[in-house]
């Protein structure tokens, strides 16, 4: 049975054809792209995880290309989406950390006048609009309907409670609990409603209002399963009462998104337009370990990145080896699966050259189809930053300067080097073996900083 009645969308859709996706313009594809938080890869059941109820993010894994070295352009949030929609590094656009969230609604984030996928879109003749989690910035230049997008439901801050639609820190001060939740920039009170479902009844209804006549892009930033952990009943029934309760809740919240996912994957054939859309998926970066996602006081152990170590907020692969999947009929064959190096940055140019749009300056991704078929190499280099940590990767070979420490992991070392082919866990340090690998790629890093205008790390 289905987690909610979609009868009650149904009342709502418009009676299209069959034949609607053959109107459209075959170089402008709709695009569906769809963002989970704190969502690791061993949270979704195509990468081998038989816990795991997934069968709607199965299925199109099946009908796409399922990526098993899909990297976030960062182990947090804010900065990782910042390069999903502008195919730069984060660095370059300002999105470097977590943005802070506020009931000023004055924090800056993404510039005026940044280039991003959904303004490039528009200026394409596309329809955009984006549902949920934005945490990009809440000052007037940086919110979602000052880049790019025609329509917006969501909140802006890193989280809210899936009930009450508040942030609110855990021991903060009182003037930290705030109502965020906004439809363009009008500030909306719902009823009490789980955040997921909510989101698909938005995303739902302003899919079924979408026609041949006019591409649309839609941009759907779950909060699942990130904090606040809550799960409505019928999603914890799908799972035994024994499994551990953390971890039972965490396939709870992903079951309801998978449900929202199918739903919207469902309307797009009711609607003739399953052939001529694009769907991407991807989580914003690895499983989390904070403690302040448990209630009783202890690391959180509900996501799963394994078989990576680390976690959320560092740079070992569990903090930013996350699940992906692209369906593009027509360019990408049914059941693909990609076993070599892509990045979030690469989204934006993928989908431009999909739309037949020429590609702006300045980015740093670089378009997957070709890589995929063959006829394009991937990266040579891959880099990342959070906070005073450091990570390149060339190749199989990665490199880590200030390692994080995350409770029962402890690393005495500052310089990490691991082979990803052979040590695909990044157990064991090669630094001292390979002392002029660790050179080389100390000085692509430093080079690197000074390109994006970062900070040297010690």
């Amino acid at each position: 049975m289905p987690a909610y009645d979609r009868r009650d969308f149904l009342k709502i859709m418009p009676a299209l054809a069959a034949t609607a996706a053959a109107a459209q313009s075959p170089d402008r594809p709709n695009i569906l792209v769809m963002v989970t938080d704190d969502h690791g890869i061993g949270d979704v059941g195509c990468y081998g995880h038989p816990e795991v109820r997934t069968p709607n993010l199965d299925r199109l894994a099946a009908s796409g290309v399922r990526f098993t070295q899909m990297y976030a352009n960062a182990p947090i949030c804010s900065a990782s989406r910042a390069a999903l929609l502008t195919g730069k590094y984060p660095d370059r656009t300002g999105v470097k950390g977590a943005l802070p969230s506020e009931p000023t609604w004055d924090v800056p984030g993404l510039r005026a006048g940044e280039t991003t996928l959904p303004a490039q879109l528009r200026a394409r003749g596309y329809k955009t609009a984006a549902f949920g989690k934005w945490h990009l910035g809440s000052a007037p230049p940086s919110r979602p309907m000052n880049q790019g997008f025609d329509d917006f439901f969501g909140w802006y801050s890193g989280w809210l409670d899936a009930y009450s639609h508040r942030y609110y820190q855990l021991g903060g001060p009182p003037g930290k609990i705030f109502h965020d939740l906004w439809r363009n920039e009008t500030e909306v009170f719902e009823e009490p409603t789980y955040m997921t479902e909510l989101l698909g009844r938005e995303a739902l209804a302003h899919l079924a209002r979408q026609t041949a006549s006019r591409p649309f892009f839609m941009y759907v930033a779950f909060g699942a399963p990130h904090y606040s952990m809550m799960a409505p009943k019928k999603y914890l029934d799908r799972f035994p009462a024994s499994m551990e309760r953390d971890r039972r809740t965490h396939l709870a919240m992903v079951a309801a998104v998978d449900d929202v996912i199918g739903a919207l994957l469902d309307q797009l054939r009711r609607q003739g337009l399953e052939n001529h859309t694009i769907v991407y998926f991807q989580a914003d970066n690895g499983a989390t370990r904070e403690v302040r996602a448990s209630s009783d006081g202890k690391p959180y152990h509900g996501g799963s990145n394994e078989p990576f170590r680390g976690w959320k907020q560092g740079l070992f692969d569990g903090g930013m080896h996350v699940p992906a999947i692209l369906r593009a009929p027509g360019p990408v064959k049914p059941g693909r699966v990609w076993e070599r190096p892509t990045i979030s940055m690469d989204l934006m140019p993928t989908l431009l050259t999909l739309a037949g749009q020429p590609l702006p300056g300045g980015l740093d991704g670089q378009d997957i189809l070709p890589v995929i078929a063959g006829r394009a190499p991937d990266h040579t280099f891959l880099f990342w930053s959070f906070e005073n940590q450091r990570s390149v990767r060339q190749g199989d070979w990665k490199l880590i300067l200030n390692p994080p420490q995350f409770p029962g992991d402890p690393v005495p070392d500052k310089i990490w080097l691991s082979n990803l082919e052979t040590d695909p866990g990044e157990k064991k340090n090669l630094a001292k073996e390979q002392p002029e690998r660790v050179r080389d790629l100390l000085e692509r890093l430093r080079a690197w900083e000074k390109e994006v205008g970062l900070a040297q790390s010690e």
